[in-house]
């Protein structure tokens, strides 16, 4: 007896079974048609855009685009795209129903794509019945990544800006403090310039400067110098010194204040999301290619088990 396995055999096979083959065959054509039609599947339309991050500093080991992925997948902006769209009721989700949230959230990390491209891009990638409202959520996620990043940055430069404001404050203080104290010796004592008037006192006390006359004056000029210069030294140094970190700690915060100030763009579009004419999901011929395949290969594990069956039953001698 010839073996059960070989070509004519399974050519024999194939041609005894030809008519249940095309019957299967065409009822998975038409399953699949249906079952791929908008009826059963809802039609998704596809919008996207590339971008790189701008203006933007990285947190920790993560570079600029790792970031920028992490921001976009944040709750903060999925809760903000899905508030501005009110997607619960565009995708039709009861809000009665028990797992309301956990059902929202899945759709949307399913529609959502945020990806980065091998040139270290970032691409925003939204699926929607609606080709307008795809185009509209990607602009909606990079709008709302600028918005985060920009408040980010804000506090923090507002940081900066109340930490200068209060150093700089305290520096005008001390300054005003040092300059009234500087007007009181200057007003009951006479003292001025301590270097300039010691010398002239001494000029008039030794007689050798042209106001050498006024020995009497010059005397009393000598006690208050002897009594508050020293003071009047240490209060035009420190003045100095003063004024000098007032002008740099205020350079610093009027940098903050400008950063803070300042609306940056965080995000450098490439390619800008469009309105698809053509809808991207799902792919009919691909369902309808693969049911086929599926269905016509168990179709055919079906059959050889049959054969296989009604030929031991038919040579038991083959197999005692």
């Amino acid at each position: 007896m010839e073996p059960f396995f070989n070509s004519k055999n399974i050519a024999d096979i194939l041609f005894r079974w030809k008519i249940h083959l095309a019957v299967i065959v065409a009822l998975a054509v038409v399953l699949s048609v249906i079952l791929s039609s908008p009826i059963v599947i809802t039609p998704l339309y596809k919008s996207y855009a590339v971008a790189y991050p701008s203006n933007v500093a990285p947190y920790s080991d993560e570079n600029e685009t790792e970031q920028m992925i992490e921001m976009l997948n944040s709750g903060d902006i999925r809760d903000s795209v899905i508030g501005k769209f009110d997607l619960a009721v565009h995708w039709k989700i009861d809000s009665n129903y028990k797992y309301f949230l956990s059902t929202l959230f899945w759709i949307y990390s399913q529609r959502v794509k945020i990806t980065k491209t091998p040139y270290e891009a970032v691409n925003v990638e939204v699926w929607d019945p609606d080709p307008r409202m795809a185009c509209d959520m990607v602009n909606a996620i990079l709008d709302f990544y600028n918005i985060k990043v920009r408040k980010l940055h804000k506090d923090k430069f507002y940081e900066v800006v109340v930490n200068y404001e209060t150093i700089v404050n305290e520096k005008i203080m001390k300054l005003d403090s040092l300059r009234q104290r500087a007007e009181e010796l200057g007003t009951k004592y006479g003292l001025m310039e301590y270097q300039a008037q010691t010398r002239e006192v001494m000029r008039a006390l030794l007689g050798t400067g042209s106001q050498s006359g006024r020995y009497n004056e010059a005397l009393k000029y000598k006690k208050n110098i002897e009594e508050k210069g020293a003071e009047m030294l240490l209060i035009q140094e420190m003045m100095a010194a003063e004024t000098e970190e007032f002008a740099i700690f205020k350079l610093d915060y009027d940098r903050a204040l400008l950063d803070y100030n300042r609306a940056y763009t965080h995000v450098n579009i490439l390619t800008n999301p469009y309105v698809s004419d053509k809808k991207s999901y799902p792919i009919r011929w691909l369902i309808v290619v693969g049911s086929v395949l599926a269905i016509s290969f168990l179709a055919l594990i079906v059959i050889g088990v049959i054969e296989r069956t009604r030929f031991v039953k038919q040579f038991p001698s083959q197999h005692a």
